[in-house]
């Protein structure tokens, strides 16, 4: 078994002879092969054995994941023709193959009606949600838990809106109880809720801001840029399982495919549930450059030129593994949760470390056992480096040291404490998980 799927490649060919089926009237347009390509291609190769081996098991550091072999094959057909979902004009097949797809994603919030489109990643749709947030409640506060990504803080800015900053608890979810004392303080225009934070993939608890919100007010914005498929999760502890349930209450959410949705980078997904904001989005193009008059893509986006590609890899990607309940699809969420599960089980059985949060969804976080925090820290970058010399790939996480002491062990001689983390996003990391397990326990006792 090779790193790499060179074996697909079979499929493209044959694919690429019946696209070009579709394209037999034209008079012959072919392009010249150039001799020097083979040896730039060779140069690129070299230059990227500079990577992790993010494709392989014993990769479990950050949110990397291969995209699925169905993703990778759909987006290198399209690249020939390499559309453009801006406008109708530009992508005619991949614009309603990309509305086809969002609309698929809307059903895993129990949306029939919606208005949403693909972009380019997670930070522009959130920076789309926040922006319909700010249209809707001109000039009011974005508020967003201390363990929500970075990014709607300065979203914020970008958009000029006021931000303010809510407790986590020790299980790194929205405080409800200093929300609430923030709402005593003043105007909040919305409350971003994330389900699957970055740091440990905390689900912030839905249903209570949902209490909340019929009480202040509020707009509720989903940031499920990481954990918006685990819905269909069999699973999920129940208080995750309640707050995916009711996700679909939310006026705005943001799911990235190009994370568990098996997708290259980038592809990520802003989906609303009042389809009427797209008021908001209105223009006049100052030139002509729409021959049909359907509506399209690039009236409902903030951005404009965006890759075509990427709809139709997602689209093929759902068609070979459609996203519902008990589907291979969903099978694969429950396995990545299983694998974490699993080493999280042998981390609190180990006297040698502090095992941290259970997982809600598939990121483990821990640290070894020292005398204080600054110790800890110190020993956590040493396993990290001695585990990469085994051909482990971990990542570090700088959190407050209650999400991973709990119970004080630690003296608190600096502010943050420095863990070890890994994201099992492979289905095939609970097969690996004694290897490892194997090099991980190596790599502790060698520090």
């Amino acid at each position: 078994m090779t790193l790499f799927d060179r074996a697909a490649l079979a499929h493209l060919d044959r694919a690429l002879a019946r696209l070009e089926t579709g394209f037999r009237d034209l008079p012959p347009a072919a392009t010249p092969d150039d001799p020097r390509i083979a040896a730039v291609l060779d140069e690129v190769a070299d230059r990227l054995h500079d990577n992790f081996p993010y494709p392989h098991p014993l990769y479990a550091g950050q949110m990397l994941t291969p995209p699925h072999r169905m993703a990778r094959l759909a987006y290198m057909l399209a690249l020939h023709l390499n559309p453009n979902n801006h406008a109708l004009d530009g992508g005619r097949a991949s614009s309603r193959m990309e509305r086809e797809s969002v609309a698929t994603l809307a059903t895993l919030l129990g949306w029939t009606e919606h208005l949403g489109h693909l972009t380019s990643g997670g930070t522009m749709a959130n920076l789309e949600a926040l922006w319909v947030a700010g249209q809707c409640r001109p000039g009011e506060r974005i508020v967003a838990s201390a363990q929500a990504h970075y990014t709607h803080q300065r979203i914020s800015a970008v958009l000029g809106l006021p931000f303010s900053t809510v407790a986590a608890d020790r299980a790194g979810r929205m405080d409800l109880e200093a929300l609430r004392a923030l709402l005593d303080t003043g105007p909040v225009g919305t409350v971003v809720a994330t389900l699957g934070t970055t740091a440990v993939g905390a689900v912030d608890p839905l249903p209570g801001l949902l209490a909340l919100q019929h009480e202040a007010g509020f707009r509720i914005h989903v940031d499920a840029a990481y954990g918006g498929y685990f819905g269909l999760a069999d699973n999920l502890a129940p208080a995750a399982r309640a707050a995916f349930d009711v996700i679909g209450a939310a006026d705005s959410v943001v799911i990235d495919p190009h994370k568990h949705g098996l997708q290259p980078y980038g592809c990520g997904a802003v989906l609303f549930r009042d389809p009427s904001v797209g008021r908001f989005y209105r223009h006049d193009s100052p030139y002509t450059y729409f021959s049909s008059a359907e509506l399209h893509l690039g009236e409902i986006s903030l951005e404009c030129s965006r890759a075509g590609a990427a709809a139709v890899a997602l689209w093929a990607t759902q068609r070979l593994l459609p996203p519902v309940p008990g589907g291979e699809f969903a099978g694969r969420l429950a396995t990545s949760r299983a694998a974490a599960l699993a080493l999280h089980g042998r981390l609190a059985a180990d006297p040698r470390v502090l095992a941290g949060l259970v997982p809600e969804l598939d990121i483990v976080v821990w640290t070894p056992r020292a005398a204080g925090v600054a110790a800890a820290s110190a020993r956590s970058r040493r396993i990290f480096e001695e585990a990469a010399r085994r051909d482990l790939h971990l990542a570090l996480a700088e959190l407050p040291p209650d999400l991973v002491d709990p119970a004080g062990e630690l003296v608190r001689d600096r502010p943050t404490l420095t863990c070890l983390r890994s994201v099992l996003m492979k289905p095939e990391h609970l097969a690996w998980l004694p290897a490892l397990w194997e090099r991980l326990s190596a790599a502790t006792d060698a520090t």
